[in-house]
């Protein structure tokens, strides 16, 4: 199998030159131990492969499967879980890796702390909420949690905190302010928590990390989706390129819109609709997405509609596609939709040049 046009759809391609600039960008502006790539926005012991290669032997993970799967591929040195887990037996079967990996374990509870102490986890990181309204404890509480942990028997690292709330905006001046205001909060908890690590940030605003080390305190970024990009990100003019897209096969077209058989159980659609370079996406259904095929304005004025209300805006046209002709999706979150996939093809155009296995996902 030589080209894409061989491929059955859907099915995920990675763009290797776009793949590669990404992480070669990133490994410049935050070189070596200053990232600790999130490999949830990949899922891929591939992929992780190619970061190592660029200097980058600490990772962060999501899932206690994600952190199995990196230590038992070799990828032990140093593996971050930045999720609370209170499943112990969960917790013993990522415990009896760590004679292989050095394994660290956020925590921002007792139960948290209590789960890990019993499962036999010997690191953990206090985990502390710095805007985002999701997991982390109070700031003033983290130096309680830390001494705590140490009388469980736990050895404390650091802190972490995201600050998933900040990466995306329309003003950089205020995500600039806003991101240095958050980690002023997570300074003053490490200096009650102790520990070498302050980890926070992501994607959207490591360039802000990258630019003010000496006044964020954080000594890693935990970005992830650099690596293959999506059109929430794309926006920030971040200098990151577009390496992931779903390839479809239209399956139907009608005189105003057609249909290609990319739908929601391919994509993640948390972030809203993906798009196809010159046509405007109307709605996406269980197997389908479906897309216009001439403007919408002329759509709308014969009385039809759009499915999310926006036929206003439209890219430039391109031709109309034919019944088994392909296209290329972009996604608009990439971590949900590599979940959704077995393996990735990796090409250059129209070439298809290897298959990797997204052997992380699940849990």
């Amino acid at each position: 199998m030589h080209s894409i046009h061989d491929l059955p759809t859907p099915t995920a391609l990675v763009d290797v030159d776009a793949l590669e600039h990404n992480l070669a960008t990133m490994s410049a502006r935050l070189p070596g131990a200053l990232l600790r790539p999130h490999v949830k926005a990949h899922k891929s012991t591939a992929l992780a492969e190619m970061q190592r290669r660029h200097g980058h032997r600490t990772f962060t993970c999501a899932t206690v499967r994600e952190m199995i799967g990196m230590a038992r591929a070799g990828f032990g040195d140093d593996l971050l879980l930045a999720n609370e887990v209170v499943d112990v037996e969960r917790l013993r079967e990522l415990a009896a890796e760590q004679d292989r990996a050095m394994i660290t374990v956020a925590v921002d509870s007792d139960a948290t702390i209590d789960a890990a102490a019993r499962a036999g986890i010997r690191h953990v990181l206090i985990d502390v909420n710095i805007g985002l309204p999701r997991c982390g404890c109070a700031p003033h509480d983290a130096g309680r949690l830390a001494d705590l942990a140490r009388s469980r028997g736990l050895v404390v690292r650091g802190v972490m905190g995201y600050e998933g709330h900040l990466m995306v905006s329309d003003d950089r001046t205020a995500q600039q302010r806003d991101t240095l205001a958050a980690m002023q909060v997570l300074r003053e908890a490490a200096s009650q928590v102790g520990g070498e690590i302050i980890s926070a940030g992501g994607t959207g605003n490591h360039d802000v990390h990258a630019e003010h080390r000496g006044k964020t305190g954080v000594t890693e970024v935990q970005a992830g989706s650099y690596a293959l990009m999506d059109t929430y990100y794309s926006t920030l003019g971040l200098p990151f390129h577009q390496a992931l897209s779903i390839l479809g096969t239209v399956v139907s077209t009608q005189e105003k819109w057609a249909v290609a058989d990319v739908g929601l159980k391919s994509l993640g659609m948390d972030h809203g609709n993906p798009t196809i370079e010159g046509h405007k996406v109307w709605f996406c259904s269980d197997e389908h997405i479906t897309f216009a095929t001439e403007k919408v304005d002329d759509c709308a004025r014969d009385g039809d509609s759009t499915r999310d209300g926006d036929a206003a805006r439209l890219a430039a046209r391109a031709p109309q596609p034919a019944v088994g002709s392909q296209i290329r999706v972009i996604p608009a979150h990439v971590d949900p939709t590599m979940a959704m996939h077995d393996h990735v093809w990796l090409v250059r155009g129209d070439q298809v040049l290897d298959r990797w296995p997204i052997d992380l996902r699940g849990w």
